[in-house]
């Protein structure tokens, strides 16, 4: 009787372990944490954390409702599963692939790098896996009529439209005759999009694209490159440059001594507040797109303030532009497992389709995806321009902290 009373008993506690070992969600991570963008792969992965934080903890002061109770469908914690793409595409699929084939991973979010998000969210299209993109903005992505592929951040084609609605209205308002415009851009899928989405826009517009430019990512130097574009002299500059490229760009300009009359960057790199203090006076006046700048955070982004310190402990900058949509792209699937009550893909991915989330953490306050594709329709960003080592929001007008310095004083 002894035995069979200590069987039973040893048998309760195993079923009691595995039962609490079983409410875990996993969820991978997957960007470049190593190689020439590592540090806003790092940046993006720790964003992620911040959220799996405050969703598995209690965090009163928060307004957010994924931080008013301990995890998800009533005691599920999330447990992130992180991995490394490099920035190369092969290495995105096949990790794509054992994370939601050897990790059973519920969902991926990444992968900062468009060239990478899109062979890995291709596997989770196969899979029929929810795979959740923040940051990779290339315009192709959410044209393929995937059903489980969802993007925060807004596209190239939308910000090269903003940008060149930005020109026009200078050219109104400020007589800045703006004609002409030369593309420089990675040569990858971010980068080729990118040009070709301002390419598009300027001949809409009128502008004449003078000078194609593309540049091998990691590049050692972009002296013949600038070389090509001082000698086109175009009015404007539209730059598709990433990480450490953005900070050798601006540097071989000031070396060959030429500006443009206006500068605006896509993406990482002119977003990046340690680049942009890196480069000190020399990174001034350039312009560029935002999703969120601390300075715009402080105006209209209030409850992102609190968020913002956890995320500062981990990395020690604040949100950019890229890690905080990655952290919205975990706090609206968190926000999509709740509302399904259950941890059925179909259930959640069907929510993700058909809701219009409040998102305190994002421009606008509103998540809402179209489908199919994915696209947040919701998404907006504003043009900047770094003045004095402020990020100044310069366009729309209902936004704005300040006028925009036009044109670029020469160095």
């Amino acid at each position: 009787m002894r035995k069979r009373t200590l069987v039973l008993v040893m048998m309760a506690v195993l079923v009691i372990i595995a039962g609490a070992q079983e409410k875990i969600i996993k969820i991978g991570t997957l960007f470049p944490l190593t190689g020439p963008v590592a540090t806003a792969g790092q940046r993006c992965t720790a964003a992620v954390e911040t959220i799996a934080d405050i969703i598995n903890g209690v965090y009163p002061n928060l307004d957010l409702p994924i931080a008013k109770k301990a995890g998800l469908l009533d005691g599920y914690k999330i447990v992130l599963v992180k991995a490394d793409h490099q920035g190369k595409p092969d290495v995105a699929k096949s990790e794509a692939e054992r994370l939601y084939g050897q990790e059973n991973v519920f969902a991926i979010i990444g992968c900062y790098n468009s060239a990478a998000t899109k062979p890995a969210s291709a596997v989770a299209e196969r899979l029929e896996k929810i795979f959740m993109c923040g940051a990779s903005s290339s315009a192709a992505l959410t044209e393929r009529d995937f059903k489980y592929f969802f993007r925060l951040a807004p596209t190239d084609r939308i910000e090269s439209y903003e940008f060149v609605e930005w020109f026009q209205e200078l050219n109104k308002s400020r007589n800045a005759n703006i004609k002409t415009a030369a593309v420089i851009y990675e040569n990858t899928e971010f980068g080729k999009h990118a040009a070709d989405e301002a390419k598009a826009a300027s001949a809409k517009a009128g502008i004449k694209i003078v000078a194609d430019v593309p540049f091998t990512p990691g590049a050692t130097n972009l002296n013949s490159e600038i070389q090509r574009l001082k000698a086109a002299n175009a009015d404007a500059l539209f730059g598709a440059v990433l990480g450490a490229d953005y900070s050798l760009m601006v540097r071989t300009m000031k070396q060959a001594n030429w500006k443009p009359k206006i500068a605006i960057n896509y993406c990482s790199g002119y977003q990046d507040p340690n680049i942009a203090q890196q480069l000190g006076q020399d990174g001034w006046y350039f312009m560029g797109s935002a999703g969120y700048t601390p300075e715009f955070g402080m105006r209209f982004m209030k409850a992102v303030a609190p968020v913002e310190e956890y995320f500062k402990k981990k990395v020690n900058v604040p949100f950019d532009s890229n890690s905080i949509q990655e952290a919205v792209a975990m706090y609206v699937l968190a926000l999509a497992i709740e509302k399904a009550g259950s941890l059925d893909t179909e259930k959640v991915a069907e929510v993700l389709r058909t809701t219009t989330f409040d998102s305190p953490l994002s421009m606008g306050g509103k998540v809402a995806f179209e489908s199919p594709g994915g696209q947040n329709i919701k998404a907006q960003s504003v043009i900047s321009q770094i003045q004095n080592g402020k990020y100044v929001t310069v366009y729309p007008y209902e936004y704005k902290d300040g006028d925009a310095v036009y044109p670029m004083p020469s160095w």
